[in-house]
This record gives structure tokens, C-alpha cells and sequence, in this order.
């Protein structure tokens, strides 16, 4: 039975792919019509998070499971969100064979979905989210930035698996 739910897993991870590469021809298109003339390198990011993937590792071809982590490999780009009211990185992958060349895909929860509902209303999302175009209703209170863990301090704690390329500053985010 591990084969079909291999087969069912390979099957949405290219159907992501596909998404994703559909989603970025649309956004540029959408770009072009409203920016000076750009161009587009070969240098795209195509990260994803929670996937299965065979890979070598220490000599062996194993099946890895990434929940919550990004790959890392040597020179691979990726980009590791902060919460919707932080800063997010562009990474460069360092390689590191001991985290299976994997590293976190974002900052982390602090505090599950129910206990930020419990703790927190939309005046509190208004207020840390101040500056940053977004939702601001009941309805994303869940993903309030106090949810989360401290971005900086997850960086720090991976710069033996990463290196940091770019930071971007948060001016929009689109939480459906």
C-alpha cells in the first residue's frame, strides 16, 4: 500500500508544480502591463514545503518527508516567511548533510490556532499588522504575528543550514 500513497503524493506535488508555474506566468503577465519592461531570469524559486521526495543521504537512497521544512541543498534558493506581520528571506542552501539538507520553511507557531483565537480580536491584528496591507477581520486572527515564533531567532538558529540572500519587508499579504 506504500506504493499508491507514493503515487497519490508524486501526483500532487506535480499538480503543485504545475499550479505554481501557472501562477507565476499570471502574475507577470499581470506585472508587464503595469511596470517599465522587465525581464525574467532562469533564476526562479520553486520551493515547497511538506512533500516526499527520494533522495541520497549518507550513501543510501531514502524517502524524505519534509513537514514544515524546505530543501536546503548546496546553492538551491528557497524563501522562508516570517509571519503576515514580519519580514521573509530569500535563502541560499548551504548543503548541510546533517539536516538531510533540509531547513525550516517559516517562522513557526508559538501558539496553536485556537489559543490565538482565544487570546487575541482584530484590533490586536490591526495593531500588528499596522503598515502591512492585509486582512484584518475575525476571520485571520488565527495567524496573528504573536502566533509566532521570532523570525530573526529562527534565521539565527539555522545559519549552519542556510545563508541569507535577501530580506524582504512586508507590504502585502493575501491570506485566503
Amino acid at each position: 500500500m506504500a506504493w499508491l500513497y507514493l503515487e497519490a503524493v508524486g501526483w500532487a506535488q506535480d499538480y503543485a508544480l504545475a499550479n505554481r508555474r501557472e501562477m507565476m506566468y499570471l502574475i507577470c503577465e499581470a506585472l508587464r502591463k503595469k511596470l517599465p519592461k522587465f525581464g525574467i531570469t532562469k533564476e526562479a524559486i520553486n520551493c515547497h514545503h511538506n512533500y516526499v521526495v527520494r533522495e541520497e543521504h549518507f550513501g543510501k537512497s531514502v524517502w524524505i518527508t519534509r513537514k514544515g521544512a524546505i530543501r536546503a541543498g548546496e546553492g538551491e534558493l528557497g524563501i522562508i516567511p516570517g509571519s503576515m506581520g514580519a519580514k521573509s528571506y530569500i535563502v541560499r542552501g548551504k548543503g548541510n548533510p546533517q539536516s538531510f539538507c533540509s531547513c525550516s520553511h517559516g517562522a513557526g507557531r508559538v501558539m496553536s490556532r485556537s489559543a490565538a483565537k482565544k487570546r487575541f480580536d482584530s484590533d490586536d491584528v490591526d495593531a500588528q499588522t499596522r503598515g502591512i496591507e492585509c486582512r484584518k477581520d475575525s476571520g485571520v486572527v488565527d495567524e496573528i504575528p504573536a502566533a509566532y515564533k521570532d523570525i530573526d531567532q529562527v534565521m539565527a538558529h539555522q545559519s549552519d543550514l542556510v545563508e541569507i540572500v535577501h530580506t524582504l519587508r512586508q507590504v502585502l499579504c493575501i491570506k485566503g
